[in-house]
């Protein structure tokens, strides 16, 4: 008998039509097997979290984020795996922060939801629960097989931090471009086992600091020096800045310049391409390079998602800049992937 735990914080899966009004409402999951009565039929004991109130995921905030990270540390050594049932428009970025929080798992955590509620007659939130539940449960030799933060969506098992929601109109939400998908299910659940975290006998260790002074500065032709002097400006520790292509940005010396004056200020700044697939390559073309002379970190092929969240996560940790600086460009949790 396989011990799993249901963290439920809301989001579309969630609900079911109220009959009096034609509305939908949340459920309580404690109820779960009522409205999923295959449940009785596997091999599992489920025991279900539910978040009072529920939450729109779209009001997500580190918070939050701590009390799912200290649910599962507190339960961390009497289920075999867990899955948390959340709204998809920033799943991704809790499950880039949650995988960085929960150091040298073992065991999986599986975020999942739905784009219909599970009440609807052509719901995906049973097959993705249901899902879920399995791929939670699975082991070999007595080992998890599945041992880090993931996002079950569709039949596809992606590694949370490698993951993006790219589409809000279809059963397909969430793609991973530049990482392999971790196992889908058809037939039978097929895993790939090559691309998979092995954590066997790392330290599980839980980190509950977060820091979420973070800008972000997405460029594009004919941005003002105001729009940028705003967010270089602002009272934040690092800034996110979402480059073209492989990394590159225009050549102005009044820009240069700029970026310049806040590395030496003491801020970092990640560069991060606004491209969905591939990686940023500083100093592969002129422009980028120059940004690599001036101190602009580089940010590989990790997610807009996962760049936000490491930086608050890296700087919950460290006080000291240079090493919020050096451990960013590291591949700490399967992240990124670096060409140097």
């Amino acid at each position: 008998m396989y011990n799993i735990f249901i963290i439920y914080t809301g989001g579309t899966i969630g609900m079911v039509k109220d009959a009096k009004t034609g509305t939908f409402v949340p459920f309580d999951f404690q109820l779960i097997e009522k409205n999923l009565p295959d449940l009785s039929r596997l091999e599992y004991q489920v025991t279900v979290h539910s978040f009072t109130p529920i939450i729109d995921s779209s009001n997500m905030r580190p918070s939050i984020w701590i009390e799912m990270a200290q649910i599962i540390r507190d339960n961390y050594e009497r289920y075999d795996g867990f899955v948390i049932l959340h709204g998809s428009d920033t799943m991704a970025f809790s499950a880039s922060i949650l995988s960085f929080l929960l150091e040298g798992l073992q065991k999986p955590v599986i975020l999942s939801g739905s784009q219909l509620p599970i009440g609807e007659i052509r719901t995906d939130a049973r097959e993705n629960l249901m899902t879920a539940l399995e791929i939670a449960s699975a082991k070999k030799d007595d080992r998890s097989i599945i041992q880090e933060v993931c996002i079950l969506f569709d039949n596809k098992l992606f590694r949370g931090n490698r993951s993006f929601k790219y589409n809000s109109d279809k059963f397909e939400a969430f793609r991973s471009p530049n990482y392999p998908v971790l196992a889908e299910a058809g037939i039978h659940i097929r895993y790939n086992h090559d691309v998979l975290l092995d954590n066997t006998n790392k330290e599980f260790i839980y980190h509950d600091k977060i820091d979420n002074r973070v800008g972000v500065l997405k460029l594009f032709p004919g941005i003002s020096i105001e729009t940028i002097r705003a967010v270089l400006d602002s009272p934040v520790r690092s800034i996110v800045m979402e480059t073209f292509g492989s990394g590159n940005t225009m050549t102005d010396s009044w820009f240069l310049n700029a970026l310049q004056q806040t590395i030496q200020s003491g801020k970092n700044i990640l560069d991060i391409s606004q491209c969905k697939v591939g990686s940023v390559e500083l100093g592969r073309y002129e422009t980028s390079n120059e940004l690599k002379s001036i101190g602009v970190l580089n940010g590989y092929d990790m997610t807009f998602e996962t760049a936000v969240t490491k930086l608050m996560y890296l700087q919950g940790e460290l006080a000291d800049q240079e090493q919020v600086a050096y451990w960013i460009q590291q591949n700490i949790r399967g992240e990124l992937t670096s060409y140097d």
